[in-house]
């Protein structure tokens, strides 16, 4: 074995490295593409194994998008397979649920999952195999003395009194255990391998055990059962598996994957076969803050009602960010911008909540909802009379189209939050003898507070200027302030959800005592009474949109209908927490939603005691101005403009890079998002450029001088060596290439290469555009204008 394998390949040769930072690949994707240039695989296969035994979560999602996007980005294969080798925690709901989720994510596995069920009898083969090359023997001791017997991790292992029984005595047993003559925990097999070896899991690791246990898919067929060290790799072998993929705490147990596997090999080829020789290789999963994952805390949630079930929209479980509203493509952009990793970390929830709200930014129409109803009579709009408004369902800077028509009468709701009869400093609502515009209707102006007997506000008598339709004013004067409403006689009551993050700490499982005290408990707040525009009715359950001015929304697709519909949300427009902290809101989180008529979920169960976020933003009154002027004069997102204004020498950097002229929106993405990948431990102020170079190297990629790709390989070489971006683009080779006479021969290539796969495009997978994509962007170095390309392959596809 080369000391390649017995890494599993997570080691580079140095033209590997360098061909790897050309092409900006992550190191899985490095190891890959060295596998394909050095022919070691025709086809790339990758495969995701859960045990369905639970629910998927975020984290799954990265491991599913990153196995199925190497597959679908090489023209290779994808394997869903259960590995279903417990069968007392298993159950074909989570085959159900598992499956569909994967499909919701837009991993192609084929027309239906595998399942290592069906692998028992190849799999039992090979263990009598091993018992008969004297590799495993049966173990009578009980799991006390095994253990025991296993030592530590100063001192070696030492062999039980079974560890030498004969090889016919241990094949005997180890059939008759099959035909089950023996007790649950009456004998094991195990793998003979070293008990003086460093690492324990090689320390004659339990391969199959007894369990009397009805099996979902095999019924009582089996009473023997592979453990997941045997299995797994197994697995891997029957299914081709080329390079398995798994999170880094299966890093000790790659060892014995390839014992399995190296053993395998000799069993194959000594039946005249050729066998597989899958690779196994580890990547960090990525903690995500303010949740938990864990299958068992989670149960505990579940059981304990502390959330309604396994796809609340509050869990981290891919069913209860469906049903949250949450799209596969916003889970596919997160992960990516996240990158993949060799080291575990623990990922800021904002992060996830800012690629929330930049897909749906372009994928959720507007509608008016008011969440809680004050009524407001226009005095002087003529009684009976409704018309209608044209209402855009998007704003300017989103490139789509499309309008409703929204009734106005004399009688509308407005949200109680936008009226102050006192108002403070600042306030440009509603307040008695203020204007104020109704989005896409008129401006009105307060006349009149009608109060019950308890001084409670009841309705506001105002009156309306006809000159104002659709919100301008003739005259020139100025109306601050823009409010949504509904027509009290045309809106729509429904309920409302607020949902929050499910904890008030960024790592609950690390904080003193039980995780679940601190629960947040205003992650749920149910809102009844509120009042939405009525052209939502026949809306399909799950159908999202964005409720202006106060978030991302989307109908419930378990309890919403129309005769009574139900809204959970999504995200909010801000991330209020870190508007809090920002603040130093000791002691309380983002503030409390304001709800007459509202009720926490949950009220029965225990409650959880309330600890805030710890504030970590006290930003000086230059970068306080800063940010402002980011969000405002700029336009950058409130979440972009928060964290370029967070620390002084991120602002500056990006100070320079505007003064050079690049644009705010791209020289932003660079500084978020980019070059944190880059700089690893480096501080911003040690870093062997400037910000003006930063800006020159936007300002190539915008002017289309390099691609993206090629930008980044640059701002590598920038932040090892420093240099002139536009020097470093001529030195390295990476002029992008945007002459459609220089790509169309080598689309054409590659096209003439790949037959088979250009039938199957024209049949309808038309995934495989990414696999002709990058075979083009091989073919020229990664200098080709990849939107180009993508046009002259579907083009030539009729796609």
């Amino acid at each position: 074995m080369t000391d390649t394998e017995t890494k599993g390949g997570s080691d580079l040769r140095p033209d590997a490295m360098a061909y790897a930072e050309r092409e900006g690949l992550d190191f899985i994707r490095a190891i890959v593409a060295e596998d394909l240039r050095a022919g070691k695989y025709e086809t790339i296969v990758t495969r995701f194994p859960p045990e369905p035994n639970g629910y998927l979560h975020i984290g799954h999602a990265k491991a599913i998008l990153l196995s199925y996007g190497i597959a679908a980005e090489t023209g290779g294969r994808f394997n869903l397979r259960f590995d279903d080798t417990n069968p007392e925690t298993e159950d074909v709901h989570y085959v159900q649920s598992i499956t569909d989720s994967v499909r919701w994510l837009g991993a192609d596995f084929g027309d239906e999952p595998l399942f290592a069920a069906d692998y028992f009898g190849q799999m039992y083969d090979f263990a009598e195999y091993l018992v008969r090359q004297g590799l495993a023997y049966v173990d009578s001791s009980t799991d006390e003395e095994i253990r025991e017997a296993r030592g530590t991790v100063t001192e070696p292992g030492r062999p039980t009194r079974y560890r030498d029984r004969p090889v016919e005595e241990n094949l005997d047993l180890f059939r008759r255990m099959r035909a089950g003559e023996f007790p649950d925990g009456a004998h094991v097999l195990r793998a003979k391998i070293d008990l003086a070896s460093k690492n324990m899991l090689l320390r004659d690791p339990l391969i199959y055990r007894i369990r009397h246990a009805h099996h979902y898919r095999t019924g009582d067929a089996w009473c023997i059962y592979p453990l997941y060290d045997y299995a797994h790799p197994v697995e891997d072998a029957i299914e081709g598996i080329t390079h398995s993929l798994c999170s880094l705490e299966f890093d000790n147990n790659r060892a014995v994957y390839d014992w399995v596997i190296d053993h395998w090999q000799d069993y194959v080829r000594g039946q005249g076969g050729t066998p597989a020789r899958p690779h196994q290789y580890e990547f960090a999963r990525g903690e995500l803050e303010y949740t938990i994952t864990s299958k068992r805390k989670s149960l505990q949630l579940v059981k304990g009602g502390y959330v309604s079930g396994w796809d609340d929209p509050r869990m981290a479980t891919l069913a209860g960010l469906r049903r949250r509203g949450v799209t596969p493509e916003a889970l596919r952009n997160f992960w990516d911008r996240m990158g993949v990793a060799k080291f575990n970390s623990r990922i800021d929830i904002g992060k996830l909540e800012f690629a929330i709200r930049d897909d749906l930014n372009t994928r959720a129409p507007r509608v008016l909802c008011v969440l809680r109803p004050l009524k407001v009579t226009i005095t002087n709009y003529p009684e009976g009379q409704t018309e209608e408004l044209d209402a855009p369902f998007w704003p300017h800077d989103v490139p789509k189209e499309g309008s409703r028509p929204l009734p106005f009468s004399r009688t509308v709701y407005i949200d109680r939050d936008d009226f102050m009869e006192m108002p403070s400093k600042g306030f440009h609502r509603l307040s008695p003898g203020a204007e104020v515009r109704l989005r896409y209707a008129y401006v009105i102006r307060c006349d009149h507070v009608v109060k019950d007997d308890d001084g409670q506000i009841m309705e506001l008598r105002c009156s309306y200027d006809p000159a104002t339709r659709g919100g301008g004013t003739p005259d020139g004067r100025q109306v601050k302030g823009t409010i949504q409403w509904v027509s009290a006689e045309h809106g729509i009551p429904c309920e409302v959800r607020l949902y929050d993050r499910l904890f008030t700490v960024p790592d609950p499982e690390a904080e003193e005592g039980d995780f679940k005290d601190h629960l947040n408990p205003d992650s749920l707040v149910v809102v009844q009474g509120a009042v939405i525009e009525p052209g939502v009715r026949d809306d399909a359950p799950g159908s999202r949109y964005q409720f202006e001015r106060v978030g991302y929304f989307c109908s419930d697709v378990v309890e919403s209908r129309p005769d009574a519909l139900v809204f959970n949300r999504t995200v909010t427009l801000r991330d209020a927490w870190a508007r809090a902290a920002e603040k130093g809101a000791a002691g309380s989180g983002p503030k409390p939603e304001k709800k007459p008529k509202a009720e926490r979920a949950a009220s029965e169960a225990p409650k959880p005691r309330s600890k805030a976020p710890a504030p970590d933003v006290q930003r000086s009154p230059e970068l306080e101005a800063r940010r402002a002027r980011y969000a405002g004069e700029l336009g950058l997102p409130a979440e972009e403009a928060d964290l370029l204004s967070r620390e002084l020498a991120t602002s500056e950097l990006f100070e320079a890079a505007l003064a050079v002229g690049a644009p705010a929106k791209a020289v932003a993405n660079w500084v978020i998002h980019e070059l944190p990948r880059e700089q690893g431990g480096r501080t911003t102020e040690n870093l062997p450029f400037s910000g003006r170079e930063l800006g020159e190297l936007a300002a190539l990629v915008e002017d289309g001088t390099v691609s993206v790709t090629g930008a980044r390989q640059v701002l590598a070489e920038m932040v090892k060596n420093g240099g002139e971006p536009r020097d470093l683009v001529a030195s390295l080779g990476l002029q992008q290439v945007s002459d459609p006479g220089a790509l169309a021969p080598i689309v054409d290539q590659v096209l003439a290469a790949n037959p088979a796969k250009a039938d199957e495009y024209r049949a309808g997978k038309t995934g495989l555009l990414g696999f002709f994509v990058g075979q083009v962007m091989r073919q020229s170095g990664g200098n080709a204008n990849p939107a180009l390309v993508s046009q002259l392959v579907q083009e030539r596809l009729g796609g």
